[in-house]
């Protein structure tokens, strides 16, 4: 069990050098179906495939209680079968000022949407940090900025909440 400190951004615009930096992608299933956010996700990442639950550590969304357990290649077989909301999305993990921006550049019916998490090793440092430049609004807050309930979605759906922040569809070219 994992205490995950992040915060979590809407992205502005693409930093320099982006293209540049480490990527992999991702493909989450969220389950059961049925529920709005779910927060049990299996998921593949490059090469290593996982099952996470994680779950509020209080009124703070980001502050969450992580667990994984690492899947072999037959369980994430079988467990992908099952009926969930699922995404796709590039992480680009770029560099600024000493930390590592994990910048995910969403795919398929979610194209256009971009999200930056910081990682933070306490709460202090958490509170203190400053959104850099390419980032538009800080959305930890903010159900619709979260995994569960991005999964399945479409960027249709999620518009209305955006445009609260003026958010502009960003067009991204690999």
């Amino acid at each position: 069990m994992v205490l995950e400190l992040e915060r979590t951004f809407l992205l502005k615009e693409l930093p320099k050098g982006l293209k540049d930096c480490k990527s992999e992608e991702f493909f989450d299933i969220y389950i059961p179906r049925s529920v709005p956010h779910p927060i049990l996700r299996i998921r593949k990442r490059g090469d290593v495939l996982e099952i996470t639950k994680k779950s509020p550590q209080s009124f703070d969304a980001g502050e969450q209680v992580e667990r994984t357990i690492p899947l072999s290649e037959k369980e994430f077989a079988e467990l992908s079968t099952l009926p969930g909301k699922r995404l796709r999305k590039i992480r680009h993990y770029y560099p600024i000022n000493g930390r590592v921006a994990e910048i995910d550049i969403f795919l398929d019916s979610l194209e256009g949407l971009g999200l930056v998490d910081f990682e933070f090793s306490s709460i202090d440092e958490k509170s203190g940090f400053k959104m850099p430049d390419f980032c538009l609004a800080d959305v930890t807050q903010e159900e619709f900025a979260a995994g569960g309930y991005l999964a399945g979605k479409k960027y249709s759906d999620i518009e209305p909440f955006l445009k609260k922040y003026n958010y502009q569809k960003l067009q991204f070219k690999e």
